[in-house]
């Protein structure tokens, strides 16, 4: 069955979905975009997400032609054209339509594109035994370049980190900032827990603020950890206990190998599979309905 993408109002078929070639989202990367889970007919932490979309157009100076309350609507209404349960959400708010110079002022009104399908980040397998991680040379955009809280089209920092995770055989890279301390990886932030203790860098060191992010830390203390943000050095990743990312795809899943050092014992943690589970107790249970 085709799939059906709101874009700007309207539902069209996934081979008829289109915008045009002088849109300077693709242009230029020009906007931005968030992405948001549905489980259990249910859309987790759902005003998180949309606040923090909103947040990324009005920092881009970038206003969304429609209230929070009417994207939410036009959220759900695209779950319910695909009858969707359990979905993966894409928003992408583009500037629209301009001409060929990069001025914004050119752009009368901005897309609105609302992608609605199923999506596995990676696979069971992953969750069971863990990821092997590298950092790699390309550096996290600086708060004065491109801000890393700002989920920005303009990704290609992130992808040229990917890429040399994909030379390298890993399915993700750890980025550093650019004073050599751990940033996130190139789709998701990371955390490590030595002794009672999880830390985390903050997004003052280059790491988005992630919703995912926010509620590992609201259940690590629960389990008893104590929670931190803290500057992280590569040397801290290899003599951690425990380590794992977090993103609203991914979830929270294990991490076993940095840099070719084992990770405590080489697989996932008695904390860490914790938090695996308990996330996904959480998100299965809480959340605002798609269908009434």
């Amino acid at each position: 069955m085709s799939i059906e993408i709101y874009i700007n109002g309207e539902f069209f078929p996934k081979e008829e979905a289109k915008v045009s070639v002088f849109d300077h989202g693709l242009l230029y990367g020009d906007g931005v975009f968030e992405g948001t889970r549905a489980y259990n007919g249910r859309v987790f932490k759902f005003d998180e997400h949309i606040d923090r979309l909103y947040d990324s157009a009005k920092a881009i100076n970038l206003t969304i032609p429609m209230s929070k309350e009417e994207m939410k609507e036009a959220h759900l209404e695209t779950l319910r054209r695909n009858k969707l349960t359990d979905a993966y959400i894409r928003t992408v708010i583009t500037r629209g339509p301009g001409d060929l110079g990069l001025d914004p002022r050119k752009c009368s009104r901005p897309s609105v594109i609302i992608i609605a399908d199923r999506i596995t980040l990676y696979p069971q397998e992953f969750y069971e035994n863990g990821l092997r991680l590298i950092t790699v040379p390309t550096r996290r955009n600086m708060a004065e370049t491109v801000n890393p809280m700002i989920k920005s089209l303009n990704y290609l920092n992130n992808i040229l980190a990917k890429i040399e995770a994909n030379l390298a055989g890993v399915p993700e890279a750890i980025m550093l900032n650019q004073e050599g301390y751990v940033a996130e990886c190139t789709g998701d932030n990371i955390f490590i827990i030595k002794g009672k203790t999880l830390l985390t860098p903050a997004s003052v060191h280059g790491a988005l603020k992630g919703i995912t992010r926010g509620v590992a830390m609201e259940l690590a203390a629960r389990i008893g950890l104590e929670v931190r943000e803290e500057l992280l050095t590569r040397y801290d990743l290899y003599v951690a206990d425990e380590s794992f990312l977090t993103g609203t795809a991914a979830e929270v899943i294990p991490v076993v190998e940095i840099d070719g050092r084992k990770i405590g014992t080489g697989t996932p943690g008695p904390y860490t599979r914790q938090l695996v589970k308990l996330y996904r107790e959480k998100a299965m249970e809480e959340g605002t309905p798609i269908y009434e």
